[in-house]
């Protein structure tokens, strides 16, 4: 190991260290904030905390300190949809998601990448769609690939991804999907820290009847509603990250079985049973910042960096991590304690093992 990877594990850990620290010991926060919808609040942000980085709580249920931005261009991708500001994330997940553009164009022939959203600039809850994309360890990658020129601002608000399925068909549509689309899905699950990869039943099928490469990683693309325009990377809670809670692994099974089988019968998308209650449901009420884990209160309130591009891949991480330690309050070791998890986690309905 070189000294610049030591230096650059050891400020990790410090890091982690410092945020556990800083957030253990911030938690006065006034009521009137707690009680706000947690949608508004992050909703509102335009800039990251100016924290360490860290993924906090679950990924439908959480928020994230320390997020840094994928560029709106790079030479193998092209963000969409920028009005959102949704381009922001882990700085392990916007790693990745610029070694998979650069690697699949190389070795794959996919000759870019379109990144969807992935997460607000301090996570959680979002103004409009996404349950999940709350800790800055998903991102939609689109299934269109990236086109030889640069796309307008325009284009990026109004273009629609590719369906890949035949229309009215659970099936993919031979004459738009292509072996590269298979590769750059079976890359993108290969990578260790890729925890799942969702995509539309259809898609999993034929990977499932098409692909004669090298199997290992065919159970963490996981077939769910939707997902036929784009497909979602999930990645691992990282190293140290002690307030993030992972989903439990996939089976190690290809899931080319029965399991797949069964999203191809009426029952998955069957509509929902008319309830004999005549009575109108009660409006469904939206969850507020004190239901978040704790430190997302300190995320929400924690002062930003001076400018985006402090914050946007490529700019020095090392320095990024000594501002985050600079700014950190030392605590007594009695304060070193677990950052909290949120309790219940919400499932979908219905619910398929994804």
């Amino acid at each position: 190991m070189n000294a610049l990877s030591c230096l650059v594990i050891g400020a990790r850990r410090s890091a982690t260290i410092a945020l556990v620290l800083v957030l253990a010991i911030a938690g006065a926060t006034s009521s009137a904030a707690a009680d706000q919808p947690a949608k508004q609040i992050f909703g509102a942000a335009k800039l990251p905390a100016a924290l360490p980085a860290s993924p906090i709580g679950f990924y439908s249920k959480g928020c994230l300190a320390g997020g840094i931005a994928i560029p709106a261009d790079g030479p193998t991708w092209q963000a969409m949809r920028l009005s959102r500001n949704r381009r922001w994330g882990h700085p392990d997940l916007i790693s990745l998601v610029e070694k998979l553009s650069r690697e699949a164009a190389v070795q794959d022939g996919w000759p870019g990448l379109l990144v969807g959203d992935i997460a607000q600039p301090r996570g959680g809850p979002m103004l409009s769609g996404h349950a999940s994309h709350q800790v800055g360890l998903d991102a939609d990658i689109w299934l269109t690939p990236m086109p030889a020129r640069t796309l307008s601002s325009a284009e990026r608000e109004n273009l629609s991804a590719t369906s890949m399925l035949k229309k009215n068909t659970l099936f993919v549509d031979d004459k738009v999907w292509t072996s590269a689309h298979a590769r750059l899905l079976m890359r993108a699950a290969s990578y260790p820290e890729v925890e799942r990869i969702f995509v539309h039943p259809g898609i999993k099928k034929k990977l499932c009847d098409s692909w004669t490469g090298n199997r290992a990683a065919m159970s963490k693309i996981r077939p769910y509603y939707g997902h036929h325009y784009h497909f979602h990377i999930r990645i691992k809670c990282p190293p140290g990250a002690t307030g993030c809670k992972s989903q439990s692994p996939p089976s190690s099974a290809p899931g080319c079985d029965e399991s797949l089988a069964w999203w191809f019968t009426d029952e998955p998308w069957a509509p929902a049973k008319p309830s004999k209650d005549t009575k109108p449901k009660p409006k469904k009420r939206e969850i507020q910042l004190s239901e978040l884990p704790s430190a997302c209160a300190v995320v929400a309130a924690a002062p930003g960096p001076a400018s985006e591009a402090e914050v946007t891949l490529g700019a020095d991480p090392i320095a990024r991590i000594a501002r985050a330690n600079a700014n950190a309050v030392r605590a007594p070791a009695s304060a070193f304690t677990s950052l909290p998890l949120p309790g219940r986690i919400p499932l979908p309905v219905p619910r398929p093992a994804y």
